[in-house]
């Protein structure tokens, strides 16, 4: 349709990299594209942290999985919500930082979408991207790691390189099972998904994975929650989730 929309279907998650560096200059380039996303009356509350560290890398790999492609991606970031200028800001005018669910709700969108900016960027110079939601699974490591401090929510990380691999695009649900007019369509409509859940079968297979459909993967992951420990821990690092 045209160069933009090419590049954004044309997306894949990349999870082998070849050894090239990234140059600071396209980190940059890519941050400031990032930072252009919309933001929640111009909060910006996110921020990334690249960790170069070789053994904090190895130990944030170990962390997320163990996921190998952390610690040896050519550059691998954090992204966080980021409250804490906001409370240093308060502090600084003698007031006092009083914010709610809706202040952790923006940090996560914001960042979300400062993340994907930053993604798109980086896509269009050739790099490859992997999401990371992995670095959850043990958040106060995480902060002990890295030294996050109050206010600061790590969300997930980023591992970004140029790709030494050409896996097949993973299919995504039919529009009309996520674009509805006017109201949300019934229940029947919502599941009425058999074309797509082939379709999935097909790819599992083609990847020499168990064949089973998107709705026997979402029943089977859906049964049971993962990270129990996430409110305890967002809320340690001062926000409030009521």
């Amino acid at each position: 349709m045209n160069p933009t929309v090419d590049l954004l279907c044309a997306h894949r998650s990349i999870r082998r990299f070849t050894d090239e560096p990234i140059p600071d200059e396209h980190v940059r380039t890519a941050v400031a594209a990032g930072q252009m996303a919309s933001t929640s009356s111009a909060v910006q509350a996110y921020c990334c942290i690249r960790v170069r560290d070789p053994e904090s890398r190895a130990q944030l790999a170990e962390l997320a999985g163990p996921q190998e492609k952390v610690a040896r991606a050519p550059a691998f970031f954090l992204i966080c919500g980021d409250t804490r200028r906001h409370r240093l800001i308060c502090d600084r005018a003698g007031q006092t930082y009083d914010q709610k669910l809706e202040a952790f709700l923006v940090s996560v969108i914001d960042a979300s979408l400062f993340a994907q900016n930053m993604v798109v960027a980086f896509e269009s110079m050739g790099y490859g991207i992997c999401y990371i939601g992995g670095i959850r699974n043990n958040l106060p490591a995480v902060k002990r790691i890295l030294e996050i401090p109050e206010g600061v929510y790590p969300l997930f990380g980023l591992c970004v390189g140029k790709p030494a691999e050409t896996p097949v695009r993973r299919p995504r649900l039919p529009i009309d099972a996520v674009l509805f007019e006017e109201r949300y369509c019934d229940d029947d409509a919502v599941t009425s998904i058999d074309a797509y859940d082939a379709q999935y079968r097909d790819y599992l297979a083609s990847r020499g994975a168990e064949p089973r459909s998107w709705s026997e993967s979402i029943a089977h992951r859906m049964t049971h929650a993962s990270r129990l420990n996430l409110g305890d821990f967002y809320r340690s690092q001062g926000a409030v989730l009521d």
